[in-house]
Order: structure tokens, then sequence, then C-alpha cells
């Protein structure tokens, strides 16, 4: 998965399409990332506690990692991610403008 926590990122399918968002958490092992303000759903919540206040909470969900693409920071275009090998480390690097991200 080339997507991690803190890539902005836009949604390429669904009901938010064309939405872009910052990856607030990122799930290999299912391939799925939550995104900020993308995919949210309403929850009714009760009262946890005493003096806690219930009611209707808005929770961004997880979306498969397919439906979103990388946005360049450099040129600010959605980009697939390519890798290259730098002073014998791998890092991600866009397929547009071939800057490192």
């Amino acid at each position: 998965m080339n997507i991690r926590k803190d890539d902005k990122v836009i949604v390429l399918s669904g009901k938010d399409k064309g939405k872009t968002g910052v990856v607030l958490a990122a799930d290999p092992k299912n391939g799925k990332v939550v995104v900020e303000g993308v995919n949210v759903a309403t929850k009714h919540q009760a009262p946890r506690r005493q003096g806690d206040e219930g009611g209707i909470i808005h929770v961004e969900i997880p979306m498969y990692v397919s439906k979103v693409q990388l946005v360049c920071p450099k040129c600010g275009k959605a980009t697939r991610v390519g890798h290259r090998i730098n002073d014998g480390e791998k890092v991600r690097v866009c397929r547009k403008c071939g800057e490192e991200i």
C-alpha cells in the first residue's frame, strides 16, 4: 500500500468523488484508509458516563485504498506512486513530475 498517514489524497469514486482530504489512519492489512471529511457517517451515541452528553455525532469511516489517489505536494496533481533508490533507501516519487514525496 503506497498511501500513508498524513498524505493528501483525492477520492476517485463513490458519493464523495472529487473531494480531497488528509489521511488520518491507514490499515494496510485490510487495504483501507480513513480520510478527513470524506465518507462521513452519522452515529447515534449514548452517554458513556454520568455527566456526558449523548447525541448524533459524525464519524469518518474507512474506505478502500483503491478509491483514493495521492496528490503530489510539489505539482499538486493526482498521481500514482513510483519508487526510487536514493542513497540505499527506497523513496516514493511522483510519476508526473519525478519529485520525491
